[in-house]
């Protein structure tokens, strides 16, 4: 980061300490980021400006305004005429779109991103005017933060960055969901018992008993199934959760956007329930939660790999920092900076101190893969709680509305992760709408049986978070009532998909793979648990191309074949397979449907 800028938008202190590694010279692209390079308008935009305005030695800069996305620029915006107030309230629900329901404005900066800084006075104006257009689309407004900005200039001018949120409607929030990390004893469960009830803990664990499924997990206060917290924010970026609201659907009702925690297993026992967790439920981000006082231990690495390997965004919360001294604290930092800046990682460890560093945080980890916060929290004191919500509050949604409008054209397809049998309902089907849209009443197709068939079935009631909604949008996670339909038909790993598609079901595939780990070597006849999005299976290796056999590190294309019953399959799925220390990643190369291949 230009040592200028992270003056400006770092810690507030000075330093760019606050920023952590992303000054250490790698450009995260986010906010306070000077562009890699700037084109041809952009040279003459400056040109153009430097005639009329002499910017000192220090002037910091911003990436140039984006014509796509939900980041808007805006000088100043002092008493609008009706005709462009108008134009601006249209370009503010454009921006709103782009960011489904939440876009950020940086007043006092020209559009190639030069802070130019307003007056106490015009930035008063302006918030006014920003505050009437909010009102006129149906959205609230909440600073995020105002710097001065220094120009050697007698009057101070100030620049400040706004979060606009659409107030919701019909109950469209904003849905993110967070999987949650970390080895055991981390104090996973219990963080999430503190954001979510709005409590602190008392050192024994008394938060996150809320959290557990199980008679057994009370006992030994280790997850081992896969449980779901959500954490709301009003429009207004304030907490909705289950201190104010009694149930899940008040939380529902007051909440623009909405955090899906999904608490996963810690002990490596229940790793597969772990990779199940991350493949089938689609996170948005992953949290790695890590003991201050026990570091990088047991599965840490593991769960982190895992992460990357599915690609999935990751940020790191350092937990029990009350029971460790300061410099264990920071030991356990160095320690993780090391790993995430390894070859393989090629991360940029980010360490939030400020409210200020949190806002950044949230912008450059959406922007930028390759950034990593990192928060240093208590559970128990509640030290730095605050910036973790912060966060939360900030963090942009990874697609756009043009990739979910795209999803939502293509065919009905539900992923069925959970099943139940639910009293006076029936059977109940828990999952993501993978693409398409969902209405009560539908008629759908749910399969592939041990025969490779589809039975016809119809869509009752859908619930979103414990509340009823009529309508399911591509991406969103929810349960299905199919009323009388048996139970013994269904399984995990099986699709709910329009009549109209052409499912294409398969006992053999071929894929890509690397091996990660393996002892010995791996080949022909080898058998293995395969993970794809939900899918879960054991199969065989019935051939390794061009190779007899493959050692840890090496890459070929491999065919493996089902032993259960045939799935249903796409072309690019990422695949994750286990077997004891063995384990692998890669893609989906080519499918042979049943049509050309039939067990024998």
């Amino acid at each position: 980061m230009d040592a200028r800028v992270s003056e400006l938008f770092g810690s507030g202190n000075g330093h760019s300490s606050g920023s952590g590694g992303v000054s250490s010279g790698k450009p995260g692209n986010g906010y306070g980021v000077a562009p890699k390079k700037s084109s041809a308008k952009n040279k003459k935009a400056k040109a153009r400006l430097s005639r009329n305005f002499k910017p000192s030695n220090n002037t910091p800069y911003l990436p140039p305004e984006a014509e796509e996305g939900n980041i808007e620029y805006k000088l100043k915006l002092v008493n609008p005429t009706q005709y462009r107030f108008e134009h601006l309230a249209t370009q503010m629900k454009w921006r709103l779109q782009e960011g489904r329901g939440e876009a950020v404005y940086q007043i006092g900066v020209e559009d190639n991103g030069m802070l130019v800084g307003l007056s106490e006075e015009e930035m008063r104006a302006s918030l006014k005017t920003l505050h009437r257009l909010a009102e006129k689309v149906g959205a609230d407004i909440t600073i995020l933060r105002e710097r001065e900005v220094d120009y050697d200039a007698d009057v101070p001018r100030k620049i400040a960055e706004v979060l606009i949120r659409k107030v919701p409607d019909d109950q469209q929030f904003l849905d993110l969901r967070v999987a949650v990390l970390g080895n055991v004893d981390s104090g996973k469960s219990t963080l999430l018992g503190v954001l979510t009830q709005g409590e602190l803990d008392n050192g024994r664990g008394r938060a996150r008993l809320n959290l557990f499924r199980h008679l057994h997990e009370i006992q030994t206060g280790r997850t081992s199934s896969i449980s779901f917290e959500i954490l709301g924010f009003n429009s207004k970026g304030e907490v909705v959760n289950y201190s104010e609201s009694r149930t899940a659907e008040e939380i529902c009702e007051s909440a623009s956007k909405m955090i899906t925690f999904i608490d996963l297993a810690g002990h490596h026992k229940y790793l597969k329930t772990t990779i199940f967790g991350l493949t089938s439920y689609c996170p948005d981000f992953a949290m790695l939660v890590v003991s201050a006082n026990t570091g990088i231990a047991g599965t840490t690495r593991e769960h982190l790999g895992l992460a990357m390997a599915l690609k999935v965004p990751i940020f790191i919360v350092i937990s029990k920092v009350d029971l460790c001294t300061r410099a264990t604290v920071e030991r356990t930092v160095r320690q993780l900076e090391r790993v995430l800046k390894q070859p393989g990682c090629n991360k940029v460890p980010m360490v939030v101190s400020s409210t200020d560093d949190a806002v950044t945080a949230a912008q450059q980890f959406a922007q930028s893969p390759s950034i990593t916060p990192i928060f240093t929290l208590s559970s128990v004191s509640g030290e730095s709680l605050d910036l973790l919500k912060v966060f939360f509050n900030i963090i942009p949604p990874l697609s756009n509305s043009k990739e979910q409008e795209e999803l939502m054209q293509q065919l009905t397809e539900f992923q069925v992760d959970e099943i139940y049998t639910v009293p006076e309902v029936g059977t109940v089907v828990g999952g993501t709408l993978y693409s398409g849209i969902c209405r009560e009443g539908d008629h759908l197709v749910v399969g592939p049986t041990d025969s490779g068939q589809f039975h016809q079935l119809t869509v009752g009631s859908i619930q979103r978070n414990r509340s009823a909604c009529r309508v399911l949008r591509a991406g969103q996670a929810a349960t299905l009532a199919l009323g009388n339909f048996d139970r013994s038909l269904l399984r995990k790993g099986m699709v709910m998909v329009s009549p109209e598609m052409d499912p294409t079901i398969c006992w053999m595939f071929e894929a890509e793979i690397v091996l990660l780990f393996h002892a010995k070597t791996f080949h022909k006849g080898f058998q293995v648990t395969v993970h794809i999005g939900n899918v879960r299976q054991t199969a065989t290796v019935e051939a390794v191309y061009g190779k007899d056999e493959l050692r840890t590190g090496e890459k070929a294309v491999v065919l493996f074949k089902f032993i259960k019953h045939p799935e249903y399959l796409k072309v690019g799925a990422k695949i994750l397979f286990r077997e004891g220390v063995t384990k692998g990643i890669g893609h989906v190369t080519k499918l042979l449907p049943i049509v050309e291949y039939q067990p024998s």
